[in-house]
This record gives structure tokens, sequence and C-alpha cells, in this order.
């Protein structure tokens, strides 16, 4: 546990800097780094560096930017394309908006039939674009569960409306 507590006080602020410099958030930087930390320190009985400790982590650190910038571009290109077919266009029929807003309607019905927890974690990732790290946290569940979550509701929504979009 010493010599945990002393990589993270040598390394900490190196990586901070490091993420910073690149996100310019935070937030979103000590989320990264505590990930790495966190990954460091559940994989240490296993763990065989084939290089320095610090090439290690700043490789990791590297990766989890990467994986939170593709995962940022996933979040942002959904909200946009939310953001596109929940704004009613110009052209757009009458007889297509009541139709997207009947599958609001049914889609709502039918996350509202998942059990509360399951709705809650669903409607977080789906509707807030939070990551399952963000909803593990405030919901203080681990991830596995979020990811059980949204799973089973995925399931049950695909289940439901199976028939729409065989029709489709």
């Amino acid at each position: 546990m010493a010599a945990y507590e002393c990589i993270y006080n040598k390394y900490w602020p190196l990586l901070y800097a490091y993420v910073y410099n690149r996100l310019k958030s935070k937030e979103v930087t000590e989320e990264l780094i505590q990930e790495v930390f966190f990954s460091l320190w559940n994989r240490r009985a296993e763990l065989r560096l084939q290089q320095t400790l610090s090439a290690y982590l700043y490789t990791a650190v590297k990766y989890q930017i990467f994986n939170y910038i593709k995962a940022d571009k996933v979040r942002k290109t959904y909200a946009s394309s939310f953001a596109r077919y929940n704004t009613p266009l110009q052209d757009n029929s009458s007889e297509e908006h009541v139709a997207f807003a009947d599958l609001a309607n049914a889609l709502e019905k039918e996350v509202s039939r998942l059990p509360e927890k399951c709705q809650q974690v669903f409607r977080m990732s789906r509707n807030e674009h939070r990551s399952i790290h963000d909803i593990a946290n405030a919901l203080n569940i681990s991830h596995k569960t979020v990811e059980n979550h949204l799973t089973k509701a995925l399931k049950h929504l695909r289940l439901a409306f199976r028939e729409y979009f065989w029709f489709l």
C-alpha cells in the first residue's frame, strides 16, 4: 500500500498536467487519471511491466484520452442527431411529426415498464448522455451493474419494438 501511495503521489501531478493540456477539463482529467490508478491497483498482482512504470502510466493515460475522445464524439453525434430529429424541420409533414411523436410516446411507455433503477440508468445514459462511469458514480453502483441495466433496457425495447422495426 505504501508503494502504491508513493507512485500515486509522484505521478498524479505529472499525469494531470499531461491530460489537462490535451482535454482542458478538470473533471474529465481527474476521472481519466483515477481510472488509470484504479486499473493499476486492481491489476497489481498480475501486472508485468515491459517498460518503465512511467512509460506504462503515460501509455495508459494516452489510451484513456483516446477512448474518452472517441466516446465523446459518439455522444455528440448521438445528441446532434437526436436534436435534429427532435426539432421539427420546416419541410416536415405533419404526418411524419405525428408518427415521430407517437414513437416517442411509445418509447417512453416502454421505458416506464422497466424496473425503476433500470429506467433511471437508461434515462441517464440516453437522455442525459452520461457515461457508464458517470452513472455508476452518481448512483453509487458498479460499472457492471450499469452495463447490466442498459443491456436489460435495450433488450426489452428491442423486443417491444420488434414488429415496428420489422415493418420499416
